[in-house]
């Protein structure tokens, strides 16, 4: 059985044996943390972060973990909600003038956050390239019409979402949302997550690996090789870009499941629960709630990153379970994580 390292509180240890099983089979290397009321109570890894198996996965190895970082820009949103600075029910128009074109002038800031604004790509084919220039792709989604009338239907805004929520933040604050995050977010956590990853933490990275089938799916503009370099590294793509580990994942979004710990109100947690879409995905093709930010269920709410990783936050457990690897998966990608969410409900109930 594959070597697991780190600290692991005695009832949660069939979450350690999961994820030794996982090394075990499909994965290289990979990280998962439970998080209660806010403190770990598991805090494990194991791996490694080459398929060569001669570099081990270390407790500071970070990774992308893609879409996961849809869930620290959405924390971002809700903490100047919270503060009042910023309102989500106010058109995005309000705090970014250039937006209301094209026909956008009544969509709110809660159909960014829900996924329901109509502006899951951009009209024109865009690169990895492309994504590196903020300013230009962020421009182009303020003149577009939106595919279908905002707040009617959803359709997952799979890069679009960190660049139309992050604008907002940028408008209403000043700094850019990894700016953001990092002096108001993780700073205060002291969490190890990074959306812009400094040069001075490359050493660090352990790179994804490709599913064997490839790259990337059919049609899907970034790849896993794009991640792997360093002018990505450094874009801090606010949808898909975030770099981190299972531990900085649940530091960060453990503070919704423990009232806002010092970032905000307990009141300002449950906003993720208003429900702005319920229904079929019209991009996923699968039922969703969505809530700000968030698929919520019952009262949890969580998002997982492409390939696998994956944060869940359970609300009434106060409870937070994250998972983070470094082999991608398209097919079945988050059995692994979910057999880490499962593991740690066993301790629980």
């Amino acid at each position: 059985m594959a070597q697991i390292q780190g600290s692991c509180d005695g009832r949660f240890s069939k979450v350690a044996e999961a994820l030794a099983a996982s090394l075990d089979a499909e994965d290289v290397g990979a990280s998962a943390a439970v998080h209660m009321d806010g403190e770990p109570v598991v805090d494990i890894w194991g791996g490694y972060v080459d398929t060569a198996a001669g570099i081990p996965w270390e407790r500071d190895t970070i990774t992308s973990v893609w879409s996961t970082t849809k869930t620290m820009t959405a924390l971002c949103a809700l903490i100047l909600a919270d503060r009042g600075e910023l309102d989500l029910d106010a058109p995005v128009a309000r705090y970014w003038p250039e937006f209301a074109a094209a026909g956008k002038q009544d969509v709110r800031v809660r159909h960014l956050l829900g996924h329901t604004a109509g502006l899951p790509t951009w009209d024109k084919p865009v690169t990895a390239a492309d994504l590196y220039d903020s300013q230009a792709v962020t421009g182009l989604l303020a003149a577009q019409a939106p595919q279908w009338e905002p707040g009617t239907e959803a359709g997952y805004h799979s890069i679009t979402f960190g660049f139309l929520v992050g604008e907002v933040v940028r408008r209403v604050t000043g700094r850019g949302l990894g700016a953001f995050f990092a002096e108001e977010v993780a700073g205060p956590l002291g969490a190890d997550f990074h959306i812009g990853l400094p040069a001075e933490h490359d050493h660090r990275v352990a790179p994804l690996i490709a599913d064997p089938q490839g790259d990337k799916p059919e049609g899907f503009p970034v790849g896993v090789s794009d991640a792997n370099t360093s002018a990505w590294r450094r874009a801090g793509i606010p949808a898909i870009g975030g770099f981190g580990n299972a531990r900085s994942v649940g530091a960060v979004q453990s503070v919704l499941a423990s009232g806002g710990a010092r970032l905000l109100s307990e009141a300002g947690c449950e906003r993720v629960f208003e429900e702005q879409y319920s229904g079929e995905d019209r991009i996923l093709g699968i039922p969703v709630r969505w809530g700000m930010g968030y698929r919520i269920e019952n009262h949890t709410c969580s998002w997982g990153g492409w390939g696998g990783s994956l944060v869940l936050v359970d609300f009434d457990h106060r409870m937070t379970v994250s998972y983070v690897m470094n082999q991608v998966l398209w097919d079945g990608g988050y059995d692994r994580a979910l057999s880490i969410v499962l593991a740690a409900y066993d301790a629980i109930i």
